[in-house]
C-alpha cells in the first residue's frame, strides 16, 4: 500500500508541476478518479499555482479526451477488446453492461445525463462507440456534462484547500440533487422526442 501510495503522490506531484496540462493529463489516464483530480486542481488554484477559469477550462478537455478515447475503442475495438482490457481503463464488465442497457433504453440523450450517474458515467462513452454515434453530437453532449462537473469539484476542492482529500464526504450532499437534475432533464428529453414523433406521425 505504501508503494502505491507513493505512486499516486508522484502523480499529484507532476500534476502540480505542469499546471493546468497537469489537470488535463490527470484527466485523460484515468489513474486517479477524476473527481479528485478536480479537487487537487481546486486546491491549486486557492494556494494561487493556477486560476479557476483555467482549471475549468483545461479539466473538460482533458474530460472530453478521456471520453472520446473510450469512444474510439467502442468505436473501433469492440466488446472483445473492451472486455479483455477494459479493466486497464478502470472500466469493468459490469460496467459495460449497465452502460450498454442504459444507452440502448434511452438512446443518445443518455449521454448527457449518464455522466451524473455512478457505474455508468465513464462506461457509457463505450456503447456510444459500439452504436456508432455520431461522434460530434457525443463531443457537445459530453462536453455539456463535464463543465459543470469540473466546476462543481474544482470549486469543492477550492474550499477544502489544503483538505482536499476529504472531497468525497463534502461532495456527497451536492451529488443527489446532481442525480436528480439529471433525471429530470432526461424525462424532458424523452416526452420532447415523444411529442416530436407524434407530430411527425400526424403529419405523415
Amino acid at each position: 500500500m505504501d508503494y502505491i501510495s507513493g505512486i499516486i503522490n508522484y502523480l499529484f506531484e507532476i500534476i502540480r508541476s505542469l499546471g493546468y496540462f497537469g489537470i488535463m493529463l490527470g484527466l485523460m489516464v484515468e489513474v486517479i478518479p477524476s473527481e479528485i483530480v478536480l479537487a487537487y486542481g481546486g486546491f491549486l488554484v486557492s494556494s494561487g499555482h493556477i486560476n479557476f477559469f483555467g482549471a475549468v477550462l483545461f479539466g473538460t478537455i482533458g474530460g472530453v479526451l478521456a471520453q472520446l478515447f473510450i469512444y474510439w475503442i467502442g468505436r473501433y475495438g469492440g466488446r472483445p477488446v473492451l472486455d479483455k482490457y477494459g479493466k486497464y481503463i478502470l472500466i469493468k464488465k459490469s460496467h459495460v453492461d449497465h452502460a450498454e442497457a442504459w444507452f440502448n433504453k434511452y438512446g443518445t440523450g443518455v449521454i448527457f445525463t449518464a455522466r451524473f450517474i455512478p457505474v455508468v458515467r465513464h462506461a457509457i462513452s463505450i456503447p456510444a462507440g459500439l452504436a456508432r454515434m455520431n461522434v460530434w453530437r457525443f463531443i457537445i453532449l459530453t462536453t455539456l456534462a463535464i463543465i459543470p462537473w469540473s466546476v462543481l469539484f474544482i470549486y469543492l476542492g477550492m474550499l477544502l484547500g489544503d483538505k482536499w482529500e476529504q472531497i468525497d464526504e463534502v461532495a456527497a450532499p451536492y451529488i443527489k440533487p446532481i442525480l436528480l437534475v439529471a433525471l429530470a432533464l432526461l424525462i424532458i428529453y424523452f416526452v420532447i422526442k415523444w411529442v416530436i414523433s407524434k407530430n411527425k406521425k400526424g403529419s405523415a
